[in-house]
């Protein structure tokens, strides 16, 4: 089989190169053409255009930033689709909602072509490592097809049975991440605001129940204040958009998403956006000077 790779971005470029290293015969397009140079040094075929892809694969993967993105690639709502997407199977493995994703399956099944979903859980660093986990779903023998290609880029699978499903678990798994890195962002500003020793609140941590290969991740950055990109914080709100419409759609209550979403929203209009998600600290912080002025404010207009 061989193998096409679109969008070789932050995930996608180290993804494409564990398939390329692993042996996998494999065609990689990108709109930044410099992005796809480390893939051809790895032996990948490095395509002219989105279309020459599609041409020379039996599956194409799709690790791409947005709909709009995937539409593009794919010439949704062109004469062209159907003819890059027939006999054809296409790999949806970014993050978008689950409307979208419902609505493309269809189309490409009507060009007569396959679909699965393929997002995966995990960051920069992980990707790197093979260390990603993979969430399928579309029609069964689609899945199977796909599953084992993922095996050097993911060291699980899980089958989540018919599309959206997969994107919808991926949504949830978001839910728990954001909101978890958001509150050891948090706790970490509280202890330092109070005079603790940042590295012994690491350690402490870390030595508890609540560490986690999050925790152990992403504390070491905040001690550092390294804000390097693993996860980005502008695609982390797009994330919690996707997930707030989710749970509005099935009138569920988010509250703590929805704390997030403010938090994430001031990180990136202060200009982190393509910083790691741990920037959410530069939020955090402009809301404690802003009620330390306001208190200070308060406080000498008493005095007047």
């Amino acid at each position: 089989m061989h193998v096409g790779f679109i969008g070789l971005g932050v995930m996608g470029q180290p993804m494409a190169l564990r398939l390329a290293t692993a042996g996998t015969p494999l065609t990689v397009w990108n709109r930044t053409p410099a992005r796809a140079e480390p893939l051809r040094a790895a032996g990948a075929e490095v395509a002219a255009d989105a279309a020459e892809v599609f041409a020379k694969s039996d599956t194409v993967l799709l690790m791409l930033a947005d709909e709009t993105a995937v539409d593009a690639v794919l010439a949704r709502h062109t004469p062209d689709f159907a003819a890059r997407v027939a006999g054809r199977t296409v790999v949806h493995m970014g993050t978008t909602s689950a409307e979208y994703s419902r609505a493309l399956e269809s189309e490409v099944r009507a060009a007569g072509g396959h679909y699965v979903e393929a997002p995966v859980s995990g960051s920069r660093v992980p990707a790197e490592q093979g260390l990603l986990v993979a969430l399928l779903a579309g029609e069964e023998a689609a899945v199977s097809a796909v599953r084992p290609l993922l095996a050097p880029m993911c060291r699980q699978a899980f089958v989540c049975g018919a599309a959206p499903n997969a994107l919808l678990m991926k949504l949830a798994v978001n839910l728990f991440l954001i909101t978890q890195v958001t509150g050891l962002t948090e706790a970490f500003h509280f202890a330092g605001r109070h005079g603790l020793d940042p590295a012994l609140f690491l350690d402490v941590l870390d030595a508890g129940p609540m560490a986690s290969a999050v925790s152990r991740m992403k504390a070491p950055k905040l001690l550092a204040g390294d804000f390097s990109v693993q996860a980005a914080a502008l695609d982390v709100l797009k994330n919690n958009r996707l997930i707030a419409e989710a749970a509005r759609a099935r009138g569920l209550a988010s509250p703590l998403l929805d704390a997030c979403h403010a938090l994430f929203e001031e990180t990136v209009a202060l200009g982190h956006g393509g910083a790691d998600m741990v920037a959410v600290l530069r939020a955090i912080e402009e809301r404690t000077e802003a009620r330390t002025l306001k208190a200070r404010t308060a406080g000498a207009q008493a005095e007047g």
